[in-house]
């Protein structure tokens, strides 16, 4: 069984950076696209990043410009680097994976806890 394990949580000042990741536990698994989802108190859970197999990314308005989604498949490994950070950016954080093979099979993270906060 896959497990994706997240790590790079925490507390950051405003205008502050940050990098998450999170990695597969297996070699065996081959990441097809992946993203990044956010969910912030009170509000509904949303799409921050996502990228595809051919390199291709796709970035929420709100992140656009401060956030880079990136991937390394040799370690079975994705990112999320975080810049400029607002408050706003307050949330736990999640990400998601898809087989390669089969789209209907997909992983999520457990959920890192990002504070932005002066």
């Amino acid at each position: 069984q896959v497990e994706i394990v997240e790590s790079g949580g925490g507390l950051v000042q405003p205008g502050g950076s940050l990098e998450l990741s999170c990695a597969a536990t297996t070699t065996r698994f081959r990441f097809g696209p992946v993203a990044w989802y956010r969910q912030a108190p009170g509000k509904q859970r949303e799409l921050v990043a996502a990228l595809n197999n051919a390199g291709s990314t796709n970035y929420a308005d709100p992140v656009k410009g401060r956030f880079t989604i990136s991937r390394d498949n040799a370690k079975n490994t994705m990112y999320l680097q975080m810049s400029s950070l607002k408050a706003e950016d307050t949330a736990v954080y999640y990400c998601h994976v898809l087989d390669y093979r089969d789209s209907s099979i997909s992983y999520w993270g457990r959920g890192l806890q990002v504070t932005v906060s002066s």
